[in-house]
């Protein structure tokens, strides 16, 4: 096929030899293209085909390039377009080449005929299609001057088949912006107006920039001022346009300002504006706004339709103030405006919010009575709210009544109905209806497997959580993010980060992009278990994740580092999330100052509170309420009445709390008659007093010994309020202690008359009163109780039992457990278990196991707990037998026996020497599901290395670390005091050394375990060492300790230094004992410093210390080896008169010459009684022989016999050594 040879012309024929550019073949039709032609004035060019569509250049090449496109389509007609210099002009076909010829003046634009005489453009001639915007901007944009633009714009406009829209107009107006012409803009933008033609942001932007304003349609209202003045006018149609354009970018302040310029310009606002204003300012909870303009919208002759009626109750719905919701609903029917089935679902959505839901289910059946038919989104959301609030019932009854009208109950049904069942955790019900809904076709989402997963979570049915878990996995749906967050999140709060991080990894390995609400919950859990550095590494990796940490993140972290007393890192994420342009909000600062005043740190809190401006935010009454808690704590009542004051002064309205915490302030500083007047001014300024607030001046009262006053209170309280339990426990215990019994009574029966108390409670109210009225009216209210048969248990006698059993007062309370038992009340373990406990303390222990007989016998099944208390004391007192008796008697009444259970029965083995025994059990339990702990291992170890066995000791040990058991400080002390024993220091040092590398620190026994070792060996310095570094660590040295240390040097001869210990213990508050005083006596006497050593036998005796046979024997021996024998039987003398006995070690190694003198005092002894007797028998005077009448009353006094082997001067044990050990043996 070859094209028919078409002609042009150009409107400038002296720039015709210029042409260059672009020329467009458009060939509609179906036929497949040959080839083609094209006729210029120099000729034809004729182009080879290429395909159906394609870009070819021309032959020739001396007037033009020339490039050729094709296409199938349409009809048969051929558009050819070229560009004339800048000017783009387009070639059009013609059927008629003479009609071309005879019309030169015209050049043609895309189909239309353009008159260019006089440097104007006019249209001339169109075809009949019409143009596109697009053919019209381009015909726009070929004119450098933008009045041609704006006349052929105008032009254009004028054409019947020419229609501007928006694109066209805002295209105009972007050219005569560029070039300045405001004034023009009017024209294009009265014409807009006049013709309807949507203004978009576009539109308004082009024309703010036009007058001068950059800033965004934010800049409105400057704008609309400076196009007023450059002439603009606004229709209404563009006011209301502009004002949503506004709402739709979140600009509602300036939305209002244009409004209010708008009805300033008496240009009535649609009714569709008034709403869109409404539903704005409803969404920012500003009431007064919605309400306003539903008056001004009637103002100015607008009648609210059922649209505006609905939005007004939504917004006061959500606020709380359903009485005014009511108010426009009975409006609504007054006015014959017909309330919808949209208007009773946000309603009754609003009721439920406000936990009104008998209202809300009212309601719905008023809307059925009116036939109104509800539709499926007001069954969704009242099923949604009812199952939320647990109500199953509501939701099933909901749901046959859909099922009624029709509804089929779908996916979001049942998953509504499954969350409900979960939320009270009827699991199970919730799975048979997974399986229904499955069985009828209907797949679960998401949601569904979420809710699901929730509710067995909720119940701590992990392993079938982690199951459906699986099952989402292999079958679908995905889990998502919010799936493994319930995980993460149960873990979290069951203190297992470890699984709670594990379900965060594996979200992340599974491409699963963790979102901040993820991250905010694992920081959660870790926060809450204080694992802060994970906490702390995971909150630093967020940005590489393409998250950055919201304002709930650093109230985690800083709650994080608060928890973990690093307070001033806590603030330093203050300034952090500044900035990272993370603004903080009032709720971040309020918990940092709570948490500053908390930690003692006031003038911080207060500095915090006053960089709240700077911060542009305004204190809340959360924020005063916690600095008048923080005053509170302090005592400064003065201070918290001027803040309280100030309060109002600065915008925040004291609500409630704020009264209760200042009350209770005030109460508790002794200020209740102004706390009472408080009472008053709140219900002056409409702040309604709640049930808190009269406890806490209740109790206030109680406290100042007023409970007359409280009484009264109380009764004026139960006008308004039903007394709750707090109440009781704040009155009862003040109007018992002052003698009202009765008027306690009367009370406790009418509350439970209406309410059912559990046992925990009577056991806290119990508690309570036996705290400020004392055990016998305690009592005496309790019998009187249990009389009215108000309490059927034993919940007010246990408390007194622990009570009594606490003040030793056992037989007391074994009376009162006696004269209780008569009323019939049911005994539990409550009782049991205490009085069994205190029995045994009080070494009653035939009476304790008598109670576990009569246990059996009334049906009170003994727990592991009652055999724990008696398997101790059968092992405290070496009953080994007895002890294995009662274990298998636990075996064979079904209870299980636990982890304490066999590690008494072990330690009770090993106390009574029964240590092969005792590792029998230890390797039979082992062998079979047995879970040891450290407390397992220790009696083990302290028996095999008292017997000195070390070597089996350790075996043992590297034993319990292959179980995976970790050593504890005790283990080490344990195996560290087995090796001192033989000497081995060596290894004691290696075990010392080894716990601190372990992360274990060492304690006092630890630190004088090594000493002590040290010493026996000789190594005093570095035991000297060891003990200085005991004081560096921050622990403080004991008794024990310090003992022997001194004991160490002492023994070596270093008396200064243990002298100068001797002090400083005085110094840090420890007293020295017998055993201090002994050992300094002992090593003084050795080295002849025997005055020393007599100096500190007087100083015992004034500190209240009785001298023992080794404190003698230590002085006696010490003036031995001085020679001072006068001084050592003097010594003797006053331990004889004392009437300390000697051992053995004072009479066997007696120094002769002691000898002598008792010999010398037998003699005299005997020289007297012959005088005696010849006084007698010569009726004469007793003659007293001069110097041994001291003598001879001591020896009257003792008996004593020379040759009687137990006189002996040195110190009655077996070296210094061995009484060192010995005194540790028995400190460990």
């Amino acid at each position: 096929m070859e094209l028919p040879s078409w002609g042009c012309s150009a409107a400038c024929p002296s720039h015709y030899e210029q042409v260059k550019g672009l020329v467009s073949v458009r060939v509609h039709g179906s036929r497949r293209l040959t080839s083609w032609s094209i006729s210029f004035p120099d000729g034809n060019f004729s182009f080879p085909p290429s395909g159906d569509s394609g870009k070819l250049k021309t032959r020739k090449k001396s007037y033009l390039s020339l490039y050729m496109v094709a296409s199938a389509c349409g009809n048969s007609e051929l558009r050819i377009r070229r560009a004339v210099n800048d000017a783009k002009l387009s070639v059009l076909p013609s059927r008629n080449a003479k009609l071309l010829k005879k019309r030169k003046n015209y050049v043609g634009l895309c189909g239309v005929g353009l008159n260019c005489s006089n440097g104007g453009f006019q249209v001339k001639k169109m075809v009949k299609d019409g143009l596109s915007p697009v053919q019209v901007i381009e015909i726009l944009r070929s004119f450098d001057d933008p009045i041609h633009a704006l006349s052929l714009f105008k032009s254009l406009a004028q054409q019947p088949r020419i229609v501007h829209t928006t694109e066209t107009c805002n295209f105009m107006l972007e050219v005569l912006k560029d070039n300045g012409r405001t004034k023009e803009m009017t024209v294009v933008f009265d014409f807009m107006q006049k013709q309807v033609i949507k203004r978009d942001l576009t539109t308004y932007i082009t024309l703010f920039k036009g007058v001068g304003v950059f800033g965004g349609i934010k800049e409105a209202p400057l704008a609309l001022d400076l196009m007023s003045e450059a002439g603009f006018v606004l229709n209404d149609f563009s006011y209301n346009g502009l004002i949503h354009m506004l709402l739709q970018s979140g600009c509602l302040q300036e939305a209002m300002k244009i409004y209010r310029r708008m009805i300033s310009e008496t240009v009535r606002p649609s009714m569709k504006t008034y709403s869109a204003l409404m539903v704005a300012s409803g969404k920012r909870k500003d009431i007064e706004t919605v309400m306003g303009l539903l008056k001004e919208m009637e103002a100015v002759g607008l009648k609210p339709n059922v649209y505006t009626y609905t939005i007004c109750i939504r917004v006061l719905g959500r606020a709380g103030r359903i009485h005014e919701a009511y108010g426009i609903l009975k409006k609504m029917e007054g006015e014959g405006c017909n309330p919808d089935v949209v208007t009773y679902t946000v309603l009754m959505d609003a009721l439920c919010s406000t936990q009104r839901y008998h209202e809300a289910k009212e309601l719905f059946y008023q809307m059925r009575r009116n036939n109104q038919n509800a539709d499926a989104v007001t069954y969704t959301t009242l099923m949604d709210k009812f199952g939320d609030f647990g109500d199953v019932d509501a939701v099933k009854e909901l749901w046959s009544i859909m099922e009624e009208d029709g509804y089929i109950a779908d996916v979001v049904s049942y998953t509504i109905l499954i969350n409900a069942l979960c939320k009270v955790n009827r699991v199970d019900e919730a799975l048979s209806n997974l399986y229904t809904m499955q069985k009828k076709g209907i797949s679960p989402n998401v949601r569904t497997y979420n809710a699901l997963i929730g509710g067995l979570l909720a119940t701590n049915r992990a392993d079938v959580a982690q199951q459906v878990f699986d099952k989402m996995n292999v079958e679908g749906p995905k889990p998502t993010a919010h799936t493994y967050v319930l995980f993460i999140d149960h873990h979290g709060k069951a203190g297992k980060t470890d699984e709670a991080l594990e379900f965060f990894v594996h979200m992340k390995n599974k491409g699963i992009i963790p979102n901040i609400v993820a991250f905010n919950v694992c920081l959660h859990a870790l926060a809450e278990c204080g694992r802060l550095e994970v906490a702390n590494d995971i909150f630093r990796n967020l940005r590489h994740d393409g998250l950055s940490p919201d304002a709930i993140t650093y109230n985690i972290m800083i709650k994080c580092y608060s928890m973990a007393g690093r307070i001033d890192e806590a603030v330093k994420l203050l300034s952090e999330m500044k900035k990272n342009e993370c603004h903080p909000d009032v709720i971040t600062v309020n918990f940092l100052i709570d948490v500053l005043y908390k930690s003692n740190r006031s003038d911080e809190a207060w500095k915090m509170f006053d960089q709240l401006k700077s911060m542009n935010l305004s204190p809340t009454t959360v924020t005063y309420n916690t600095l008048l808690a923080g005053l509170s704590r302090e005592g400064e009542v003065d201070k918290a009445m001027v803040l309280f004051r100030t309060m109002e002064t600065h915008g925040c309205i004291p609500n409630v709390i704020t009264y209760n915490t200042l009350l209770d302030c005030l109460c508790k500083n002794g200020r209740v008659d102004l706390a009472l007047n408080m009472i008053a001014e709140m219900s002056e300024k409409d702040c309604r007093p709640d049930i808190l607030t009269y406890n806490t001046i209740i109790h206030g009262l109680v406290k100042e010994g007023r409970p007359a006053d409280a009484f009264w209170l109380f009764n004026q309280m139960s006008k308004v309020f039903i007394p709750d339990f707090i109440t009781l426990c704040s009155l009862l215990p003040g109007i018992i202690r002052n003698g009202q019994v009765k008027d306690a009574l009367w009370i406790t029966t009418q509350f439970s008359l209406k309410n059912e108390v559990d046992r925990s409670s009577w056991i806290y109210l119990m508690q309570g009163i036996l705290s400020v009225a004392g055990i016998g009216k305690s009592v005496q209210f309790s019998k009187s109780l249990v009389a009215t048969g108000i309490v059927k248990d034993d919940s007010l006698l246990s408390p007194l039992v622990v009570y009594l059993c606490k003040s030793n007062k056992v037989a007391d309370a074994y009376n009162l457990f006696e004269d209780f038992k008569k009323h019939g009340m049911s005994l539990t373990l409550g009782t049991y278990n205490p009085l069994i406990s205190g029995l045994l303390e009080a070494n009653l222990s035939s009476l304790a196991f008598m109670l576990l007989k009569e246990m059996r016998k009334i049906g009170c099944t003994p727990d592991v707990c009652t055999y724990n208390l008696l398997l101790d004391a059968l092992a405290k007192a070496g009953k080994a037998d007895q002890l294995l008796e009662l274990l298998r008697e636990i075996h064979s009444r079904g209870c299980i026996a636990n982890v304490t259970t066999y590690n008494i029965v072990i330690s009770g083995l090993v106390k009574s020497n029964r240590l092969n025994q005792a590792i029998d059990l230890y390797y039979n339990l082992v062998s079979r599901d047995f879970s040891p702990s450290p407390c397992t291992y220790g009696p083990l170890l302290d028996g095999l290395s008292k017997a000195g066995k070390v070597d089996e000791a350790t075996d043992l040990f590297e034993e319990m670390l292959e179980y995976g058991i970790k050593p504890n400080c005790a283990i080490y002390n344990i195996l560290m005091n087995g090796f001192g024993k033989i000497g081995d220091v060596e290894s004691v040092c290696e075990f010392f050394d080894r716990m601190q590398r372990e992360g274990i620190l060492p304690d006092v026994k630890s630190y004088t375990i090594l000493v002590d070792s040290l010493c026996i060996v000789g190594k005093v310095d570095d035991a000297l060492k060891y003990f200085e570094l005991l004081k560096q660590s921050g622990l403080e040295p004991d008794l024990v300790s310090y003992n022997l240390i001194i004991t160490g040097l002492g023994a070596s001869g270093r008396l200064l230094e243990a002298l100068s210990l001797f002090k400083e213990m005085q110094i840090r508050g420890v007293s020295p004992d017998l055993y201090t005083y002994n050992s300094l006596i002992l090593n003084l006497g050795k080295v002849g410093m025997v005055k020393e050593a007599g100096t500190l036998y007087e100083e015992l005796q004034l500190k209240g210390h009785e001298p023992n046979v080794f404190t003698y024997n230590a002085l006696i021996r010490g003036y031995s080896m001085a020679g001072n024998a006068d001084d050592a039987y003097e010594v003797y003398k006053r331990m004889m008169v004392g009437g300390c006995i000697p051992n053995t070690g004072t009479t066997t190694q007696a120094c002769s010459w002691i000898k002598w003198k008792a010999i010398q005092t037998n003699t005299a002894i005997q020289e007297h009684e012959a005088e005696e007797e010849a006084a007698e028998e010569e009726e004469a005077e007793a003659v007293v022989v001069e110097g041994g009448d001291a003598k001879m009353d001591m020896a009257h006094r003792v008996d004593f016999k020379p040759q009687d082997p137990e006189l002996e001067v040195i110190l009655g044990f077996c070296g210094d050594a061995q009484q060192s050990s010995a005194l540790a043996n028995g400190y460990w």
